[in-house]
């Protein structure tokens, strides 16, 4: 069974998704509760929203201090990492352990991995990471000081707000994005 339950941030409301083995999903903060509620309930139709367990409670307050600008560290977070595979867990993993106000590139990674040539796989599994913030996809950039992509909704504004809160140097400025690119759904977001 999942479960999940939002909550409100200096950015909007975000959501966790947790079951039996710790989170598995993240929405960043959005507009509203129900774009939230809508994105769990994508992707797990038979979610429901329930009272977060303990651990799920530290998560919250975590997400919602890191987004105020606070250096907190989420690596304590229980996600249930056996739902996505192995070479994404492993760049998971190295992601997760990115201070706040930090950055690796997708080549750093790849090189951690074994394998500079990775750097577009490190990338494309960061595209489909299911855990934003807890899993701070945000924090890995492209080569020579560019920011690189960004999948979430808001793209690469998104990543610049996010690296901005936490005090990161950012050297490439962001493009802006329409309010239509970044919100597919037609609701709004705090991140365009």
């Amino acid at each position: 069974m999942i479960s999940y339950t939002l909550f409100q941030t200096s950015m909007g409301w975000a959501g966790l998704a947790w079951g039996e083995k710790g989170l598995v999903a993240a929405h960043l903060p959005d507009a509203t509760p129900d774009g939230a509620a809508r994105s769990f309930l994508r992707r797990f139709p038979d979610a429901r929203e329930a009272s977060p367990p303990t651990y799920v409670l530290k998560a919250i307050e975590g997400v919602a201090a890191l987004l105020n600008g606070e250096a907190v560290s989420l690596l304590d977070v229980p996600i249930d990492i056996a739902r996505v595979p192995e070479f994404d867990a492993q760049v998971y993993q190295i992601a997760r352990a990115i201070p706040p106000g930090q950055t690796l590139t997708y080549g750093e990674i790849a090189e951690r991995l074994g394998d500079k040539l990775l750097a577009r796989d490190v990338g494309a599994a960061l595209g489909r990471n299911p855990w934003p913030i807890v899993v701070p996809c945000h924090r890995v950039t492209a080569a020579g000081g560019k920011l690189g992509g960004f999948s979430a909704r808001g793209g690469v504004n998104t990543k610049v707000k996010l690296l901005a809160v936490e005090g990161a140097k950012i050297l490439e400025p962001a493009q802006r994005v329409s309010k239509k690119q970044a919100a597919p759904s037609g609701q709004p977001s705090l991140f365009d």
